[in-house]
């Protein structure tokens, strides 16, 4: 199974996000990634053995990072990977923790530190003209781990378990 630990976002930060991208003027073969589909990920595992799903479990829920804020107040085109995405430009030291003690749990080789992103559309082959964002801001109080499925036109992600972040100190 195809796995990923990731944080979701509510309602209200979803509408926001969806309309950022309803403003794009896409050409084809561009998509826009449903707003169901939004999310930010903490940790690609790629594929998983299920007999390691009791493991990952297990790391999720030792997990003790706080609750946090995110502003996305950018979009970039991503030419490389043809994608266009809403983008923090301040990362927010509470999830580079997170990030951290994940990545140090799970043995992950070294990678660079993330930069917070929610795709919003794939196959963009050319820069769509971008308009001023006004920022969107995501507080977050959990994270999961998730199944992606990628048979479909558009990847179904299901959620396999989440975990409480907790108030600030």
């Amino acid at each position: 199974m195809r796995l990923f630990f990731a944080l979701w976002p509510d309602a209200d930060t979803k509408n926001q996000l969806a309309g950022v991208a309803a403003k794009l003027r896409l050409a084809a073969p561009s998509r826009l990634v449903p707003a169901d589909n939004y999310h930010l990920t903490l940790a690609f595992l790629g594929e998983v053995p299920s007999s390691r799903l009791p493991g990952l479990l297990a790391i999720g829920a030792m997990q003790r990072a706080s609750r946090l804020r995110i502003t996305f107040d950018a979009t970039e085109y991503w030419a490389k990977s043809q994608v266009f995405v809403a983008a923090a430009q301040k990362m927010p030291p509470e999830l580079l923790t997170l990030w951290d003690q994940l990545h140090q749990d799970l043995a992950l080789k070294a990678q660079p530190k993330p930069r917070a992103h929610v795709t919003l559309a794939r196959k963009v082959a050319q820069a769509p003209v971008q308009q001023a964002m006004s920022p969107v801001a995501w507080s977050t109080s959990s994270f999961g781990l998730y199944r992606s499925e990628t048979g479909g036109v558009q990847p179904a992600y299901t959620v396999v378990d989440t975990w409480p972040l907790l108030d600030e100190k």
